[in-house]
């Protein structure tokens, strides 16, 4: 019996036949070089990288430099200074973006995690020096709790939130703080680990005493979600 033909590829509406093919290992090598070029320039310090700079770093010709920095110089990635090349406003846009973005991936473990003990939890991320609170969930049930803004900024050595984004792997799961960032207030962080470029924590605060044996595996186990919602 004869077999039927196979259904033929149908292009998008607005598209050509020829334009819809799968993506090949030449267009996968061609992104993943783009990519280490924006890396070579972003980890460039004091001046800025030229050409054969880059070339050397990303192993690859001047003239594919030169071909490579097209779509990231139209897409404001990158600038050209003569032979040197340095980071774009883009930068600052896609930058711009990531804050909203973690806020909402993070939202259903904070929201669980403060139901569950009745005090309000809170996602904090270094940037240098400091610890800030990007996004803040409060108990629906509790008489009274503690109100903390987002975009609240303080050093990240201080408070349980601060110094758990640089716990290391295999050192202490969580931390335990009293008093550091205000008075009376109790706090147990986990740091959030496996998001490539990412320095965070998820935190308790609150007015009454924690014990960190019981809250901790929690705040640790919300901070797992958070990352794996991130990833």
């Amino acid at each position: 019996m004869a077999q039927p033909s196979p259904e033929p590829i149908r292009a998008p509406m607005g598209l050509p036949r020829d334009v819809v093919q799968p993506a090949t290992k030449e267009s996968s090598l061609t992104l993943e070089r783009g990519l280490n070029l924006l890396q070579a320039v972003a980890d460039a310090e004091g001046e800025a990288p030229s050409i054969s700079e880059l070339a050397a770093t990303v192993g690859v010709s001047r003239a594919a430099v030169y071909r490579l920095l097209g779509p990231l110089q139209s897409r404001g990635l990158v600038r050209r200074e003569g032979s040197k090349v340095r980071l774009g406003l883009g930068v600052l846009w896609l930058a711009g973006r990531v804050l909203p973005q973690l806020r909402v991936a993070s939202l259903p473990a904070l929201r669980a995690l403060a139901e569950k003990v009745g005090a309000t939890v809170h996602l904090t991320v270094a940037d240098g020096s400091e610890a800030q609170a990007v996004a803040v969930v409060e108990p629906s049930w509790t008489s009274y709790h503690v109100s903390y803004r987002v975009g609240t900024r303080h050093p990240v050595q201080r408070g349980a939130a601060g110094r758990a984004v640089d716990l290391p792997p295999g050192g202490p799961p969580w931390i335990a703080s009293s008093g550091d960032l205000q008075s009376g207030a109790f706090g147990v962080a986990a740091p959030v680990r496996g998001v490539p470029g990412l320095r965070a924590s998820v935190g308790v605060v609150a007015l009454q005493p924690l014990v960190p044996d019981e809250i901790g595996p929690q705040v640790l186990e919300a901070a797992e979600a958070v990352a794996e919602a991130l990833r």
